[in-house]
């Protein structure tokens, strides 16, 4: 069974590193996201829950350690995660949306599929271009 987890959580890593390093951007924010649940798996596997455990210990004769009563601070530190990492999709999937809206294409670098500068002609490869033109043009309308 750990040797499964283990796997899913190798996985999930994996593939949120691999989704990362893609060009689009739809892909950067689902690879943020399994990246995270990754994460998250993680801190509870670390954690050492236990199964059947009481959260709090109500039993006198039992001796105050781990072993008989589960953590919540992992418990706690992966929910406030999973709130935090829900915001941060929103937000990106947001900032996404907007960029594909006004530049027409979803590449976080600006670029075809080809590798060539695409044609509002932003900026190059040598950093010089006419971005600036187009935040007037924008500022015109």
């Amino acid at each position: 069974m750990v040797l499964l987890f283990a796997s899913g959580i190798g996985l999930l890593t994996a593939t949120g590193l691999w989704l990362m390093l893609r060009a689009r951007s739809f892909d950067l924010v689902l690879g943020l996201t399994l990246l995270s649940y990754a994460v998250n798996l993680f801190v509870l596997a670390m954690a050492r829950a236990s199964v059947d455990a009481a959260p709090l210990l109500r039993d006198p004769r039992l001796a105050p350690t781990l072993e008989h009563y589960a953590d919540p601070l992992p418990q706690a530190l992966v929910l406030t995660a999973i709130v935090i990492s829900f915001a941060m999709t929103a937000v990106l999937l947001a900032l996404a949306v907007r960029s594909r809206a006004e530049q027409g294409d979803d590449h976080v670098d600006g670029r075809d599929g080809d590798g060539h500068s695409d044609s509002s002609g932003s900026i190059d490869s040598t950093g010089s271009g006419d971005a600036g033109d187009r935040r007037a043009d924008r500022g015109r309308r």
